[in-house]
């Protein structure tokens, strides 16, 4: 028995597909008959919003067509650096995959979702010698790229809408997507969020700061650890005792973010000898029954006292430091962890010579770091593990293949898209994927990929693939969108206007109405749209949180361990239903098709990106022949299919 018949026992919810198939049958007879064709149309349930054919969203900056030679040879360099490797090691690399896995394995790891059957058709089918650098270059210019990436970075930077109640930061989520749709260059990218001034939907590079708002010192360890991939948040309160930074060294760094200030100072408009916000507020609650005033209107007054700046201020170690080389409550000076402070910032604020110094093209853990997490995203596991700790204990397993990539980063200007082609180019990314485990201990020298469990965002986006046309019915709310609600100049605010903006406020953006708004892309309460474009942490029931997505609360907090959970959402959870509703993409894809061969060829295109095998046609034809009604064995076919571990891993 095939590994995809574990499926099969779901058949009531393949009952679904009787009358589709039905209909389309019935109409092919009549026809032959010389009869007008009269099928009962099914009833369409999907929204209207998920059907109709997606127009274009975004203008991503495409790849260079013009650097591909030098990509291929800065791919070839890096295969002879890991193949050289693998030979010290006596080990071999594996075989370069079949075009079906390469096809499967490119579209979840660029584009973030399976191929459509339009899609895997037109790629098995080209004949080109290019036409696996034509499908990367054209997914990494695409949205579907834009849409994926972000979810990488959204686990990393813990994105979320209201990372506390009065900090509205989805223009901060909104920047993070255009970011990567622009290709802005890296360096310039985090150098911008670890300056930015000013309100969120002015400046929106401001919510990186904002999302520890009220925590400094945890802030200096998160930045640390994102962006260097050291682990120094054990010094905050004593020397590490695993590494070599000391509290002392702690503070020195933390001294350069001490004068950050993340609300509206005296002096600013409307802020004399009030906040101004209070004013508004106490104002509301002599005009509202019972002094209660509505969440929109404090809501609103509160996020606009958000506004990041910079002011002089010393930090001074805990009254309770315990070691010889300083007093309590001294007064500490900035001083980077290793390095210089590079000279063009010397004259700049702390804050700026701060994010110069981690910035820098001579800071080699910037650029190391980078790559370390691409080339785990890609590959499956880092060189350095975990990818967010290095030091001694945790040695490189290719030092000159990830030197080369951090060489190659900083000689393109820390283009990401570049960075990520050159891995993709090779043929060691292009290699059959190999079985092994984290946990076991050993180091992998990279034989070829590991196999993986898809993410969570990748099995939403995935299963969306194969039920609706368009996956984005609407798209997150950017800063240019935000500003004219959010906005209040204090200095000529007064009760009146700021109330009716609230309400302006109340209907567009105040999340619990917003996240109502987008029940009309919803099916059986599932809103039908990329995990890119949803609300932010999700309920822990949601789909994307069963299956791992995490809670954004920890850096890179998604699980991917299987659960029973999982199993009954993929049996019998509502999203995985909407594939066999009248109208998804996978019905109106098979229905069109007449020959039993040629729909299970679309089948198996359509979920696993490839044509059955004999044995899988014997299997099918047997599930066919022993139901009755031929859509219940489709349907049987397609459940079967999409709970299989084929359909789950990235081969």
């Amino acid at each position: 028995m095939n590994q995809w018949r574990i499926g099969i026992a779901s058949r009531s919810l393949a009952m679904a597909l009787v009358g589709l198939f039905c209909c389309a049958t019935s109409v092919d007879a009549q026809r032959k008959n010389n009869a007008a064709p009269s099928p009962k149309k099914a009833k369409i349930n999907l929204p209207a919003s998920v059907r109709t054919k997606p127009t274009p969203r975004m203008n991503v900056v495409a790849v260079n067509p013009n650097t591909r030679s030098k990509i291929q040879s800065a791919a070839g360099q890096l295969d002879y650096y890991i193949e050289s490797e693998l030979s010290k090691q006596n080990q071999q690399a594996n075989e370069i995959s079949s075009d079906e896995v390469f096809l499967r394995r490119i579209y979840l790891d660029v584009a973030g979702r399976i191929p459509t059957l339009a899609e895997a058709k037109a790629f098995l089918e080209s004949r080109s010698e290019t036409r696996r650098e034509d499908l990367i270059d054209r997914l990494l210019s695409s949205p579907d790229y834009v849409s994926n990436m972000y979810n990488f970075w959204a686990d990393t930077l813990r994105l979320v809408e209201r990372p506390q109640n009065n900090i509205v930061a989805d223009p901060y989520l909104g920047y993070v997507k255009d970011v990567i749709r622009e290709n802005k260059p890296y360096d310039g990218w985090v150098y911008e969020m670890l300056t930015a001034d000013g309100k969120v939907w002015e400046n929106p590079a401001v919510g990186f700061q904002l999302r520890d708002d009220g925590m400094p010192l945890p802030y200096i360890d998160n930045t640390v650890r994102i962006f260097l991939g050291t682990q120094i948040g054990c010094a905050q309160c004593h020397d590490h005792p695993f590494d070599q930074w000391s509290q002392y060294q702690f503070y020195e760094l933390a001294a350069f973010t001490a004068g950050t200030r993340t609300r509206i100072q005296r002096g600013s408009p409307g802020y004399q000898k009030q906040n101004p916000a209070n004013l508004l507020i106490n104002e509301a609650r002599t005009k509202h029954d019972k002094g209660r005033v509505p969440g929109e209107f404090q809501r609103l007054v509160r996020a606009n006292t958000y506004s990041v700046s910079e002011v002089k201020a010393a930090l001074r170690l805990p009254h309770d430091y315990a070691y010889a080389d300083a007093k309590p409550k001294q007064v500490i000076q900035p001083a980077v962890l290793w390095g210089e402070v590079p000279t063009s910032a010397k004259d700049g604020t702390p804050r700026e010579q701060f994010a110069a110094w981690l910035t820098s093209p001579e800071n080699p853990q910037f650029s190391k770091t980078l790559v370390n997490r691409l080339w785990k995203r890609f590959l499956g596991i880092g060189f350095v593990e975990p990818i967010d700790d290095f030091r001694d204990e945790h040695p490189c397993t290719n030092e000159r293949a990830m030197d080369f990539l951090s060489e190659q980063l900083i000689r393109n200007n820390f283009d990401m898209k570049e960075l990520i082609r050159t891995i993709l180019y090779s043929r060691t990314y292009q290699r059959e994927s190999s079985d092994f485990e984290i946990t076991s201990g050993d180091q992998y020298f990279f034989p070829g990929p590991t196999l993986r469990r898809m993410t969570a965002e990748q099995v939403w986006d995935s299963i969306l693939t194969l039920a609706v046309r368009n996956p984005w019915p609407f798209k997150r709310p950017t800063a240019a969108d935000m500003a004219p609600v959010m906005d209040v100049n204090f200095g000529n605010a007064d009760y009146a206007s700021v109330k009716k903006q609230s309400e302006k406020f109340r209907e567009t953006y105040f999340l619990s109405r917003y996240k109502r708004s987008l029940n009309e892309h919803a099916y059986q309460g599932n809103v039908l749209c990329r995990a890119s474009e949803l609300p932010t942490p999700l309920p822990a029931g949601h789909f994307l949180r069963e299956f791992g997505q995490g809670d954004r609360q920890s850096i890179n907090g998604s699980q991917q361990d299987a659960t029973v959970p999982q199993i009954m959402a993929m049996f019998n959870g509502p999203i995985t239903h909407v594939m066999l509703e009248a109208g998804s993409a996978i019905v109106d894809n098979v229905i069109e098709i007449k020959e039993t061969k040629d729909r299970m060829d679309a089948i198996f295109l359509s979920v696993l990106s490839r044509k059955p095998n004999p044995r899988d046609r014997r299997t099918a034809a047997g599930e066919l022949s022993r139901i009755r009604n031929d859509a219940v064995g489709y349907g049987n076919i397609i459940w079967g299919l999409l709970n299989t571990r084929e359909f789950l891993f990235i081969q």
